[in-house]
């Protein structure tokens, strides 16, 4: 598959391979060297480890999905897209429980590919929420 031809169609590919569990698809918007940032979290560097790490993060979830509520774009200090979303996240435990938080996503897309991803959530609220 190709890469996109801009940022935001490789953003909106990113979320939905995320949302339908097609991780594969992953690789064909993320850079070879792509960075995932998350709060409280080591990152995840190159494209094998953030292809292994979305099915592992998202492994207790029956249920999830990351839906965009806000779009803001603009250009980044090496002159690539830089997209700002705003994501409501809502999804289901293994157990049926229900988990809702916000989040705020940064991307970072060159040459069409997304070479880092940066997110911001209440932690404790996740924790509260998965610990039960």
């Amino acid at each position: 598959m190709s890469p996109p031809a801009d940022g935001r169609a490789a953003v909106e590919g990113y979320f939905a391979a995320v949302n339908s569990d097609s991780f594969d698809d992953l690789a064909a918007v993320f850079a070879a060297d792509v960075e995932i940032h998350t709060v409280g979290a080591e990152p995840v560097v190159g494209r094998d480890a953030a292809l292994a790490h979305f099915p592992k993060v998202l492994s207790a979830y029956a249920t999830h999905d990351d839906r965009v509520t806000r779009w803001v774009s603009g250009v980044d200090d090496a002159g690539g897209d830089a997209i700002v979303c705003d994501i409501a996240f809502t999804g289901t435990l293994a157990d049926g429980r229900p988990v809702r938080f916000d989040a705020l996503d940064v991307f970072d897309v060159r040459d069409g590919l997304i070479a880092r991803v940066t997110t911001w959530y209440d932690t404790r609220l996740v924790a509260r929420q998965v610990r039960g």
